[in-house]
């Protein structure tokens, strides 16, 4: 009896250190991450037949290259019946989380706190190893109703690199718009590459209230509203903002060199991406 005791002491410790820190993607490494809903749905969706044949159409197809000034073009697929056929085999690791800036936080109207000012928009796994030497990303947007569904699949691993940096406490989330990565634990956000070592002014770390300050004075002109966000050059509206919201079950296919690869009737449609910089 007095051990049941104990055990359930310690259950419930856990649980309130749980509630009084943020725990990230380190949590991945259970079964059943507690801070990714639907997590079992996540699994089976980057285990489908459905990822690994859009990640072989993915691999299938040279990365482009060159500058067509914003002109939409064309590349086939290969026509194979299996589209992994003549591909080295791969696996997809388990989904981590990417978390994001939100909105609020950025604009300075929510509060300083990590519930408020990052916010779990996709799921990202990298390939186990190279294929052909090309690493690839798949990414899992929500399902309305529950569950998750293939939004993207895009060249290399930093995204899903850079999201399992989270340790039990601790959060990892991204500033799209300067493709800053940081790591916050409890109120300290600390930078994790040299986008955010810039961010934050080359400071080894800020407070969260520090950091909004920052956040909110190079943003407020890219706000959701904003000329440069009507014009479709903020993070919102970038290729893989839109495949981390699409509801499509045919998946946007975000290639290397700032190049947006849409998958449609057999053809990859090639659009570069705009700059978001200014």
């Amino acid at each position: 009896m007095a051990s049941r005791g104990r055990r359930l002491s310690i259950a419930l410790a856990l649980s309130a250190s749980a509630l009084l820190t943020v725990t990230g993607p380190a949590a991945a490494k259970d079964p059943l991450p507690a801070d990714i809903p639907d997590y079992q749905a996540a699994l089976d969706a980057v285990k489908s037949t459905t990822v690994r044949n859009a990640v072989c159409r993915f691999l299938s197809v040279p990365v482009p290259t060159g500058n067509n000034g914003g002109t939409p073009s064309s590349q086939p697929i290969p026509d194979k019946a299996d589209p992994c056929e003549g591909l080295p085999a791969f696996t997809v690791k388990d989904p981590v989380a990417l978390n994001e800036v939100t909105p609020g936080f950025a604009a300075g109207t929510a509060r300083p706190i990590a519930t408020k000012a990052v916010k779990l928009t996709l799921l990202v796994a990298a390939l186990n190893a190279p294929v052909n030497g090309r690493n690839a990303t798949v990414m899992l947007a929500p399902t309305q109703g529950g569950g998750w569904h293939l939004a993207a699949v895009r060249e290399g691993d930093e995204d899903a690199a850079q999201a399992s940096k989270a340790t039990v406490g601790t959060l990892v989330f991204t500033e799209p718009q300067i493709r800053g990565w940081y790591r916050l634990k409890l109120t300290t956000v600390e930078p994790l590459n040299d986008a955010a070592r810039q961010g934050l002014d080359g400071r080894p770390s800020v407070s969260l209230s520090e950091y909004q300050n920052l956040v909110k004075a190079r943003t407020a002109d890219r706000l959701p509203g904003s000329e440069f966000d009507t014009k479709g050059f903020s993070s919102g509206s970038g290729p893989e903002q839109q495949a981390g919201r699409s509801t499509s079950t045919t998946p946007l296919i975000i290639g290397g060199s700032g190049a947006a690869l849409a998958l449609a009737g057999g053809t990859l449609l090639i659009r570069r991406r705009r700059a978001t910089s200014h």
